[in-house]
């Protein structure tokens, strides 16, 4: 079932996303060289609270952990761990909050120090596609329009899209319907209608599509052991243009 939010809950979705937003922000300030991955986790933990929420994804279906905190090979869902990040490993940081009842969920993959041309291709690529399918995300409009712009553009540049993993509809829960493919046909799929609000997240290979499933039961990892960006916002679904609740200005406003 597909919930359709009031104006209300609109808003108060917006500043979950917005706290999601500035948590990565200040992750992102932490990005270097030597820190590991569950220093970075303290730190969005602490930062989320001190803005009065709580972190969406701690004890979410069994979850350990308030990131998820994706390295290289890994696609999504990274535990924070002892590994201290090395010049030239790309950082997937996804991130939740839990405020007034409703969720917020946003991603960025960051570049730890230089690196190198094809991996600043890849997260290039995966930011940008994400930004084709947002443009697709308006009233009237399929799921499968935003999927088909992910899709072909990062294809025809080269890189694979994953099929098994999606974007999501979220509200009260963090993961509703509809689910938003990162691929598709455009035409099909479920209409898009004012109100809903959906998180919309390619994860994108350097490589082959084919994942599997870490030990853990949570991690995904490239089956060819190329890298992987992940990149997400999430928007509320108008006429006309898509209201993108979240965004990346915090993050890129300290570079």
């Amino acid at each position: 079932m597909i919930r359709i939010k009031t104006e209300e809950e609109i808003s108060i979705m917006r500043e979950n996303a917005l706290m999601v937003s500035k948590t990565l922000a200040e992750v992102g300030k932490h990005v270097e060289p030597g820190i590991t991955t569950k220093e970075l986790d303290v730190i969005a933990e602490r930062f989320i609270r001190s803005l009065g929420a709580e972190p969406g994804f701690l004890g979410y279906e069994g979850y350990p952990a308030t990131l998820c905190t994706s390295v290289n090979e890994v696609v999504v869902h990274g535990f924070p761990s002892s590994y201290k990040l090395k010049e030239g490993d790309i950082l997937s940081v996804d991130c939740g909050t839990k405020y007034r009842g409703f969720y917020g969920d946003s991603a960025y993959t960051f570049p730890v120090g230089k690196v190198s041309e094809e991996d600043q291709a890849l997260l290039d690529a995966t930011k940008a596609s994400l930004y084709k399918g947002i443009e697709q995300a308006v009233a009237g409009a399929r799921i499968g329009d935003i999927g088909e712009a992910v899709q072909n553009y990062c294809e025809t540049r080269g890189f694979g899209v994953v099929r098994e993993m999606v974007g999501h509809g979220i509200g009260k829960n963090m993961h509703e319907s509809p689910e938003v493919p990162n691929y598709g046909r455009r035409g099909h799929g479920v209409k898009l209608k004012e109100g809903m609000v959906i998180c919309i997240e390619p994860m994108i290979t350097a490589g082959r599509k084919e994942i599997y499933l870490d030990d853990n039961g949570w991690g995904i990892i490239t089956a060819d052991g190329k890298k992987s960006a992940h990149f997400e916002l999430t928007v509320a679904i108008r006429k006309g243009e898509p209201y993108v609740l979240s965004t990346f200005e915090f993050i890129e406003n300290n570079k």
